[in-house]
């Protein structure tokens, strides 16, 4: 909690403020308090200062809402889409607890996880994701249909598994019966002003009107619903989308015609899409529709669905950032620990600097692996061999096959159509070389040892002489600072 800048509305720099935290230490968590500013800067300025996440104290005892990017002049500020770091709005008594602990000079230690905050009902996950079709509403509609495409292969196959059970859901909103009438409604809404969707443009000279937003979310939600009922939900991913792809409002298909193109080489039902969307300008309800306006209001923990996107998990609104990785932690944490399908579904933290684990880069061996709750780093299993270690720092090939991997990271070399290698495995408690002399003859015919010799490690320390009594038989090979020779004598005194 700082002693300057409390509500991290202005830049620490100008406080002379750091949270960087120093090598080997743990990441600094910052506290501050709600107000004067949108929680999105207070994020940026926190991030900026080095904090590995912010937690933002509410000023008052109330439900806690939801920390959305700003729609009024800010929200289109190049930052937004820069705030890497996590964020979260605590209420006003755990704030008050953890600055009376921190004012007290305690060390305060918090771990942001998911798994405490969702429920387990059973042994599949069940989430939603409210969404919308428009595609000129900003960063937030980009966001979301990239969320799309680069989530919809692990959906897909979670969904085909059954593992999960997904649904797509679409906020509308019902005109006043005093403006049913009124050129606004009737260019925003469909079935006489019961379910409407804002301007895509904000402006109603031009472009597409908020009624075929709703039209095209109506036909998405009807696309959903006959691929559940014929027992393919997940095809809902791959409409969604080709539509973005093949349909957006700059080029002027953003319609019936394209849309219909991308059902029908999905191979759904048209008809069937069709009958469900129904009559849009008849004065009637719409079943899908009217079940998605009672949908909205919150049941039980969740809370109503305000704003776009809102991804909910097991009956819980998720609070996090829409991107594919973060995404999948809080799903995998919908399931008990230890409980998680046993598929692999990459997370991608291993591209990063190698998720900070151990690797060899001249044998492509790696000790980061991808897991639903993220990127571990363990001493993998290559070819048979086990590798062991702490596998951030260091890994061993620990198995007698060890030199099957890159050699064992010894000399080897190819002369007259015979391979010589400095990497052996032969074991024997009885006589060894020192452990700066290495002898190799396990693939050169004809050369038997004499006398059995260990070698622990393939490492050849900078010597001028070398100085052993161990016999051995014609053509065998000495390693001296790192390059081995051929040794013509029956024995080396």
């Amino acid at each position: 909690y700082p002693k300057a800048n409390q509500g991290a509305c202005k830049s620490f720099d100008d406080f002379d403020i750091s949270f960087k935290s120093k090598p080997g230490g743990l990441p600094t968590f910052l506290l501050v308090d709600r107000g004067d500013c949108f929680f999105t800067l207070k994020a940026w300025n926190a991030q900026k200062a080095g904090a590995a996440a912010i937690l933002v104290a509410d000023s008052k005892d109330e439900p806690l809402i939801t920390m959305d990017t700003p729609e009024e002049e800010n929200a289109n500020a190049e930052y937004l889409q820069n705030i890497t770091i996590p964020s979260a709005l605590i209420s006003k008594s755990l704030g008050d607890s953890l600055k009376k602990a921190l004012n007290g000079g305690e060390m305060v230690n918090i771990n942001l996880d998911w798994r405490e905050s969702l429920p387990h009902p059973d042994e599949r996950v069940e989430y939603e994701f409210w969404t919308n079709s428009n595609d000129e509403c900003g960063p937030k509609c980009d966001s979301q249909i990239e969320f799309v495409k680069n989530f919809k292969g692990a959906a897909q196959i979670l969904e085909q598994k059954g593992y999960t059970m997904f649904t797509p859901h679409y906020i509308t909103w019902y005109c006043p019966e005093a403006f049913i009438l009124s050129k606004q409604c009737k260019s925003q809404c469909i079935n006489h002003g019961r379910y409407c969707a804002p301007d895509p443009e904000q402006d109603f000279s031009k472009g597409y009107d908020g009624k075929d937003v709703v039209v095209q979310n109506l036909r998405q939600a009807c696309l959903f619903k006959v691929a559940n009922e014929s027992g393919k939900p997940w095809l809902w991913w791959d409409y969604v989308t080709d539509f973005a792809i093949r349909c957006p409002m700059k080029e002027k298909k953003y319609n019936k015609e394209c849309a219909d193109k991308v059902i029908q080489a999905l191979g759904v039902d048209l008809n069937k899409v069709d009958n469900c969307i129904g009559d849009t300008e008849a004065d009637v309800d719409n079943p899908v529709l009217k079940a998605e306006q009672d949908a909205q209001i919150g049941k039980g923990s969740r809370g109503d669905v305000t704003i776009l996107p809102t991804l909910v998990i097991n009956n819980r609104q998720y609070r996090g950032k829409l991107d594919r990785g973060a995404v999948l932690k809080a799903i995998c944490a919908g399931f008990q620990e230890t409980t998680e399908p046993a598929i692999y579904i990459q997370t991608n933290e291993c591209l990063e600097n190698n998720g900070g684990c151990w690797q060899d880069k001249s044998a492509n061996i790696t000790a980061c692996r991808d897991t639903f709750r993220g990127r571990v780093c363990e001493c993998p299993l290559v070819n048979g061999v086990k590798f062991s270690g702490d596998g951030y720092t260091h890994c061993e090939a620990s198995a007698t096959l060890r030199c099957e991997i890159n050699n064992g990271g010894c000399w080897r070399e190819t002369q007259e159509g015979r391979t010589y290698s400095a990497c052996i495995m032969l074991m024997s408690a009885r006589r060894s070389w020192p452990a700066n002399v290495l002898v190799a003859n396990a693939k050169i015919p004809g050369a038997v040892m004499s006398a059995a010799v260990v070698v622990v490690r393939c490492t050849c320390e900078s010597m001028t002489h070398v100085s052993v009594s161990i016999c051995l038989r014609p053509a065998v090979i000495v390693c001296i600072r790192y390059k081995c020779f051929h040794i013509m004598f029956s024995c080396i005194l």
